[in-house]
């Protein structure tokens, strides 16, 4: 029997960890790949065009939108950030399964527009944590860490919209947690193609 892929969908507030927490996911289980979103913000230090992101200017994001390339795009701490539409459905059947690493807004229109996916909120321990995280990253200015904490507390309040939460304080435990989720829902045979050959 064949299984359809599966679409996982992360989100947390800046600096929660769940870049880190992604990347541990893909490191263990080879059936799912990383979904790399276009995005009109600059490269950080280290960041690969076509690997971290696609970095395009808001001319190209625009021509997408109009395309209807995109099954989400929001517009977050001032930048475009969009998801392939068709990089994800040819995931899914092909069947591997895809992980989005995107913001709330983006995480309720995919689920709200396509009604598929298992979505994961990982919840930092405390807004001040947050902030200490935000301090060591080199890549932040003072006042883009107010409007990233300024978006978090809105984004805090938005978790109930998931299926499952992750709280990562301890590191270890939360991927635990993410990992088990991961497995237990790839098993369900709702994803299992019974067609006849």
């Amino acid at each position: 029997m064949k299984r359809k892929g599966q679409l996982f969908v992360i989100s947390a507030p800046s600096g929660a960890g769940k870049t880190t927490l992604c990347n541990m996911l893909l490191a263990e289980f080879k059936n799912i790949s990383y979904s790399i979103s276009y995005t009109t913000r600059a490269p950080r230090a280290k960041e690969v065009h076509g690997k971290d992101y696609y970095f395009i200017d808001i001319l190209e994001f625009e021509a997408m939108i109009l395309k209807g390339g995109f099954i989400e795009y929001a517009k977050v701490h001032g930048n475009l950030y969009g998801t392939s539409k068709a990089a994800v459905f040819k995931s899914l059947e092909l069947g591997r399964d895809i992980l989005l690493d995107i913001d709330v807004q983006g995480a309720m229109r995919i689920k709200q527009e396509t009604g598929i996916g298992v979505y994961v909120f990982v919840n930092p321990p405390s807004i001040e944590v947050l902030r200490e995280r935000l301090q060591k990253r080199n890549d932040t200015a003072g006042e883009n860490i107010d409007l990233r904490l300024k978006n978090a507390e809105i984004e805090l309040t938005r978790f109930m919209h998931y299926d499952y939460i992750v709280e990562n304080n301890i590191l270890e435990r939360a991927y635990r947690q993410l990992s088990a989720i991961y497995i237990a829902e790839t098993c369900k045979c709702a994803l299992l193609d019974m067609k006849d050959e």
